[in-house]
């Protein structure tokens, strides 16, 4: 499966000056790096391939480590779950470039 998440602190002096969110973010995807399944981040979201209980934990770390940050935590997560595949998350995107260059 992929889990795309986005996580968050809200409540309390979460944010920096600008108003950014950006060490918090970055203790969630610290654990998402050293769980050492294939992930990716991008501005709005990091993705995670793995089997259900492993992403789950994974998530769920991250936005313990989040909720250090604040009283509160938003967590956004959409998930892809299909039973036998994997490497998908490089899969998916070589599929769609060699659509597009088609």
């Amino acid at each position: 499966m992929i889990v795309a998440f986005s996580v968050a602190p809200s409540g309390g002096p979460s944010a920096s000056s600008d108003g950014s969110v950006h060490d918090a973010v970055a203790g969630a995807v610290r654990i998402v790096r050293e769980s050492g399944l294939p992930n990716r981040t991008s501005s709005m979201f990091t993705e995670v391939e793995g089997e259900w209980d492993e992403v789950m934990d994974v998530v769920k770390r991250a936005t313990e480590a989040v909720g250090a940050y604040g009283t509160r935590v938003s967590l956004v997560l959409k998930a892809d779950i299909r039973p036998g595949h994997t490497g998908e998350i490089d899969g998916k995107l070589e599929r769609l470039e060699a659509a597009l260059d088609d």
